[in-house]
């Protein structure tokens, strides 16, 4: 059964093989793209279990996402098909060093994910329940499932995990700022980018951030700052994590590459230093090639970085 058991959405993406407008890109990859599953994919390439919890329609880009996080390892068991409702799909634009998204996810399967779709002997094999600030601003039955999960976790002594991974476009007219901050002091472990702090606790500053989290009982935190590198903190140490030097070509999928090697650091039981520079590395390898979840390091590509191993290629 999954060590750590996450839900949300997973969508189809259409990327384009040039950058520029996309009314001037005439060829696309079909790739995927969600935080959560992201996350799955990336413990178990540093050789951990995970399950990724959703619906997807009845449909090709259902089945392309299936097959596509499975492939990763993921246990997909609890992943419901809804022959109602269409499959997430999203479009990337590239151009100048940044990436710009377009969503068509609106009434999807995924936001139409509920309570019921959650099954409490499975969730009861994890160790870590992770969640995310996207899934519950999808939909009301969204959000009440994000609760129900942190409800269990509370009540069964699970550790609860939570990125914000806020996304402004998703919100419409409604400030999930609260949500949000419920959710993050109510979980045993916080991951957040320091903008993400700055909109939730009105401070970038770590040493403040880490004291507001560690009052609300956080154990472990990771705070991410891109290419400026990331804070790690526990009840009574806070680490300065250097950014790990690499050449980025697409910044999509670093931070849930960062939260999967923090975690994977967390259920080795490995000090908080070394939680922290595994984020690190792992998150700056995703960034190096273009796709969510391509760039994700395995465990003996991290344990060589962290070990300054030279890596032969002929």
């Amino acid at each position: 059964m999954p060590e750590v058991i996450t839900a949300g959405e997973t969508m189809a993406v259409m990327a384009p093989k040039e950058a520029g407008p996309l009314r001037y890109v005439p060829d696309y990859r079909l790739r995927m793209a969600g935080a959560e599953s992201n996350l799955a994919a990336g413990l178990c390439r540093l050789g951990h279990s995970a399950g990724w919890i959703s619906r997807l329609g009845d449909d090709e880009m259902g089945r392309f996402v299936l097959n596509s996080v499975r492939a990763e390892g993921v246990d997909t068991c609890a992943v419901k098909t809804d022959g109602a409702h269409r499959t997430g799909l999203m479009l990337k634009e590239t151009g100048s060093g940044e990436t710009r998204v377009y969503y068509y996810r609106e009434n999807s399967a995924a936001s139409h994910l509920s309570p019921e779709d959650l099954e409490e002997e499975y969730l009861h094999s994890a160790r870590i329940i992770h969640l995310t600030g996207i899934t519950p601003v999808l939909s009301g039955s969204c959000e009440d499932t994000v609760r129900t999960m942190a409800e269990f976790a509370r009540r069964y002594g699970i550790l609860l995990s939570f990125d914000p991974n806020i996304r402004k476009k998703l919100w419409g007219e409604r400030d999930y700022r609260p949500l949000m901050r419920e959710l993050l002091f109510s979980s045993q472990i916080a991951l957040l980018g320091l903008d993400e702090a700055e909109q939730l606790l009105w401070t970038r500053k770590p040493e403040e951030i880490v004291g507001i989290l560690r009052e609300k009982g956080v154990r472990w935190i990771a705070l991410k700052d891109g290419s400026r590198g990331a804070w790690a903190a526990d009840q009574e140490g806070l680490e300065r994590i250097e950014p790990y030097p690499c050449r980025p070509v697409d910044p999509i999928g670093a931070g849930d590459a960062f939260d999967a090697a923090f975690l994977a650091g967390i259920l080795e039981g490995r000090d908080l230093r070394t939680c922290g520079q595994m984020g690190g590395i792992a998150g700056a390898m995703a960034t190096e090639t273009s796709g969510d979840i391509e760039g994700c390091p395995s465990k003996e590509q991290i344990m060589a970085k962290l070990e300054k191993k030279q890596e032969i290629f002929r």
